[in-house]
């Protein structure tokens, strides 16, 4: 279940380092550390930043990460969210009672 916190997960770093799902963040900073070498040469998704993959694979995970459609969804939502907002802003103004009568 990719869902539960408790299933191992594969360290990019150092392939005999298998973590829980809920530390894999604090794991993947602190093995960052640990090997430098090996994280020079790993590029991290834009969608997910628990996705490392070698750089030279970056533009196909990219295109094939199943993130990205979170990240797009969450843009549809926010601008169809903005633009009802602004409907509303205008469609609930009203002027405000005048007393001045500039023809006198």
């Amino acid at each position: 279940d990719v869902l539960d916190p408790d299933r191992l997960i594969q360290c990019p770093y150092n392939k005999h380092h298998r973590i829980r799902a809920c530390r894999f963040p604090y794991h993947l900073v602190k093995c960052r550390k640990s090997y430098p070498e090996v994280a020079k040469e790993l590029a991290t998704c834009p969608f997910n930043a628990r996705h490392l993959v070698p750089q030279a694979d970056l533009s196909n995970h990219i295109r094939k990460c199943n993130d990205k459609g979170f990240i797009e969804q969450d843009i549809v939502n926010q601008s169809s969210g903005f633009q009802r907002e602004q409907m509303n802003a205008v469609s609930m103004w009203q002027a405000p009672p005048c007393d001045e009568d500039w023809e006198t």
